[in-house]
């Protein structure tokens, strides 16, 4: 963390936060390198966004293994599920270095960026408008996969991070992060901007 900040204690499944730091860290490791091969400076920041999202729950996880270990069995037993927090903590912690190419001007060779421009599947970020045709409508119900080959990976309101989301309904001053087709992808962000009144 950039910053010391206060971690509640939050009733939640080990298992749980596991799945969400691994569905986070996954994610993180996408962004990161398109933020880098593509130069694109609002991928970094969400990177650092979500660095944060899993600083917090490195802190829950321990909390809730701490609480768990009734005697000494179990905390040795409990010592490998830490482990693999540590070490998906350390992913991320490699991913914000990526997006640090962006953020600190480094950037990435020309050759390489050439290269990777090629492949089929590219990362989006975008804002929902209030006049996005987007808006109030649940990720599964926009099927954008197969209207216009772009898939929403995330979703950011505020500082809540909904990863994979399929129920959640979008609304206006939402973060979509996306992933496509170039086409399927600036589709998106001419709904997610309001400039179109259909999708597909």
């Amino acid at each position: 963390m950039s910053e010391i900040e206060r971690v509640e204690y939050t009733p939640v499944s080990v298992r749980e936060t596991l799945i969400l730091m691994k569905d986070i860290s996954e994610l993180m490791i996408d962004l990161a390198y398109s933020a880098a091969l593509f130069n694109n400076r609002e991928l970094a920041e969400e990177v650092t966004e979500l660095e944060e999202k899993m600083d917090s729950l490195v802190y829950v996880l321990y909390m809730n293994l701490m609480l768990a270990a009734r005697d000494k069995a179990d905390a040795e037993s409990l010592a490998g599920v830490a482990k693999v927090g540590s070490l998906t903590n350390s992913i991320s912690d490699a991913a914000a270095d990526i997006a640090g190419i962006v953020l600190n001007n480094i950037g990435v060779h020309p050759i390489v960026r050439e290269v990777f421009q090629r492949t089929e599947e590219h990362l989006a970020r975008v804002q929902i408008s209030e006049a996005s045709i987007l808006a109030g409508k649940t990720v599964n119900d926009l099927d954008l996969a197969a209207k216009v080959g772009a898939d929403i990976i995330a979703v950011r309101r505020g500082k809540h991070w909904m990863i994979n989301p399929e129920k959640e309904i979008v609304l206006p001053e939402d973060i979509l992060l996306a992933r496509g087709t170039a086409m399927g992808l600036e589709s998106l962000v001419k709904a997610a901007r309001g400039e179109v009144n259909e999708i597909g």
